[in-house]
């Protein structure tokens, strides 16, 4: 796509545009958009949201790079080459809409209204831009349903059946803690507010534990680092909660006011002793033992429980053991003291509450399974598919088989994007969507305690439109409204919804502020917010809870001979998951073990070939102790500019699905290592 033609009058003077950042990570912050003649001069950071303290991260500070790239979608376009080369013809918005609603019809007509499948995940997107009116078109319509599980779906089942979600501890009670544990997350790379408080507990004699499998920077600044092989997390936790029952460290006057299940926790947790625990993991079981000391002796004691041990076959299990922990040791009730985890249900607001079209029942498909949906379905075959919010085939498992999907000429594939990403390379149609700097929004942290106005700062680049006034004209198309209908513009698009959020909250963003959540963003667990559960308890042993495996049990490594070494996908300071993949310099690295390089002939800077049974990714070798043995890693998000064969690491990821709610094990790959000859 061309370059941006912006030519703003002369009059228009310079100008700071207050908003707030929706992307898909925990801190929400607020921002300070300096605006000359319509465009963007300058993204910072503001003082509105108070986690935020004036600073942003770098992805987000270069996100106007984003709004007037020369990849940036401007206009609507149907394809005119192949599929996969991106060769597009521009046509005007009735057309292309026309279009799209002629072809969703034609398929309901066909082979019914299931074979329409929507695409989509939302995580930096806020309440408008989310689940309202496009929910509502595809319910009405009777498309499939899709299970929207590549992320947080098995940490969220974990953490709704134990707590109902209760509200976790506020960034800036970290600064009270004396023992900070970090349990699959990295602050450094998403929700980096978090950073100074626990420097800030540091500098006051805090002790600070990382539990990853790489030895990341916040990890070399750590009193303990345990590099645990992906998807033992689950013995691990039970490792301390089976010494904090044996020690008689465990606190029993809590466990009999405030739980459920204590005892089959206990029962789950007992075979799990140091030494297997230890071995399992990969880990020192001295480090494991000082790590159940410090827990069991430390007050106030906090878990920032994250999501990368969700990533594997064991993922729910692990993530149920980790949020037992602080009930079982009685770390609740004292201010940095307790668990963070999602903080998304502080506010009390549910999709539902806006979009008021009844859910109906029609085939779910899983979207962690989209190459079997494209490739394997058959009743009905998907033969529409409607991409927005997402960019499947660089972010969903096995992506070869998803590509083969996307190049099935009787698919019809239509793609509301920003930019010209790998997916919409694949469309029929092509739709022009805004950025979050073009269009309002409501947006909450799900770390940080921000609920906060998203407006836009300049006009949309293009014809660039936002998701509700398309699937507003589309359902029109339709036949779902009445062609008369007031279209719904962002303005009345923000009432809408914000007339059914409480009245403290509406009022508060209403003004121009962040509304904080219970007890003003900083709540005491257990003294300010109890568990959502309808006996107000944890549900340690939460039998009703549907596990594939069974509660708190553990699955064994997929490893095989052929295909020894774990594949991890972490985020990194370049990407929100594949949102700005396009600006990734280079080509990606596969970081990599001495001792796993050693063997196999391989130094660093080599190129490489990683594969298994389900393909293979081209890349350099970056040879470091950063990752444990058994262990190697690529960047989350990468496209396929960002490797030489174009493959990523989810050409190599299983579609399998985690114990709990059919989440995504992307840490579940198993690869092996080889040089790859170069030709000249």
């Amino acid at each position: 796509m061309a370059e941006p033609d912006v030519r703003p009058p002369a009059s228009w003077g310079r100008s700071i545009v207050h908003t707030a950042c929706p992307l898909d990570c925990p801190d929400c912050c607020s921002l300070a958009v300096t605006v000359e003649g319509g465009r963007i001069q300058k993204i910072d950071g503001s003082h509105t949201a108070p986690s935020t303290e004036g600073f942003i991260c770098g992805k987000v500070r270069k996100f106007d790079q984003r709004v007037y790239s020369s990849e940036r979608v401007l206009y609507p376009a149907v394809r005119r080459g192949p599929k996969g080369r991106g060769d597009f013809t521009v046509v005007p918005w009735a057309e292309a809409l026309d279009l799209v609603a002629e072809r969703m019809q034609q398929a309901r007509t066909e082979f019914g209204a299931e074979s329409v499948l929507p695409f989509y995940y939302g995580g930096s997107n806020g309440l408008l831009t989310n689940e309202m009116e496009d929910a509502r078109l595809f319910r009405q319509f009777g498309a499939s349903r899709l299970a929207r599980t590549v992320c947080a779906a098995p940490t969220s089942a974990a953490a709704t059946a134990m707590y109902g979600k209760m509200a976790g501890v506020a960034y800036e009670d970290y600064a009270h803690a004396r023992l900070i544990v970090v349990w699959g997350a990295n602050p450094p790379a998403s929700g980096i507010h978090l950073m100074s408080h626990i420097k800030q507990a540091q500098k006051k004699g805090a002790r600070l534990v990382v539990i990853d499998p790489r030895r990341t920077p916040l990890a070399r600044t750590a009193d303990l680092h345990l590099p645990v092989r992906p998807g033992t997390d689950i013995g691990v936790a039970l490792a301390l909660i089976r010494d904090l029952f044996e020690s008689g460290r465990a606190d029993r006057a809590f466990l009999n006011a405030h739980t459920t299940g204590a005892d089959s926790l206990q029962a789950a947790a007992a075979s799990w002793t140091f030494s297997r625990a230890a071995a399992v993991a990969g880990i020192d079981e001295t480090q494991l033992r000082l790590l159940a000391d410090w827990y069991a002796n430390t007050s106030p004691a906090v878990i920032r429980c994250g999501w990368g041990q969700e990533r594997n076959r064991n993922g729910g299990a692990a993530t149920m053991a980790i949020l037992a922990l602080p009930a079982v040791a009685g770390k609740f009730g004292v201010r940095g003291g307790g668990y963070t985890m999602s903080n998304s249900a502080a506010y009390g607001q549910t999709a539902e509450r806006w979009i008021n079209s009844p859910v109906p029942d029609t085939r779910v498909v899983n979207m962690n399974q989209l190459g079997r949906a494209l490739n394997e379905y058959d009743d009905p075959p998907v033969k529409v598919l409607f991409v927005y919010n997402c960019n499947p085939l660089a972010t969903m498992p096995d992506q070869n088989r998803v590509k083969r999907g996307l190049e099935r000429e009787d698919l019809f594939t239509v793609v509301f994007e920003q930019t010209m990403t790998d997916s919409a390379k694949y469309a029929d149609v092509v739709l022009p969507a805004t950025t979050f700097l073009e269009h309002y929004d409501l947006a909450r942290g799900y770390g940080a305690y921000h609920f906060h106005i998203v407006q836009p700062v300049i006009e949309p680049v293009g014809e660039a439109r936002p998701n509700h006034e398309v699937f507003r004209e589309l359902a029109i198309r339709l036949g779902q409204r009445a062609a008369e209908e007031d279209p719904l513009g962002q303005t009345e698009a923000l009432l809408e919804v914000t007339t059914k959020l409480p009245a403290d909250v509406a009022a508060i963003i209403g003004d121009g502020g962040v509304a904080r959540g219970p007890a003003n963003g900083a709540p005491i667990q257990f003294t300010d917010v109890l568990p959502n559960t309808p006996d107000q308890r944890v549900h340690l042993f939460p039998e009703d809870l549907p596990s594939t495996a069974g509660l708190y049990a553990y699955q064994p490594d997929p490893a095989t001979d052929a295909h020894p070494l774990a594949l991890i996908s972490p985020a990194s300071a370049h990407t929100v998951s594949s949102t700005l993949g396009e600006f990734r310099p280079g080509i990606a690295r596969l970081k990599m073990h001495p001792d796993d390089a050693r063997p196999r002939g391989i130094e660093d800077a080599d190129p490489v070939r990683v594969f298994n049974t389900l393909g293979e990714v081209w890349c350099e070798v970056t040879i470091t102790p950063e990752v444990r043995a058994g262990v190697v890693s690529l960047p989350k998000g990468l496209w396929a500019r960002s490797t030489e064969n174009g493959a990523t690491s989810n050409a190599l990821v299983p579609d399998t699905l985690t114990d709990l709610a059919g989440g995504a094990c992307f840490n579940d790959a198993r690869v092996d290592v080889a040089i790859r000859k170069v030709l000249n």
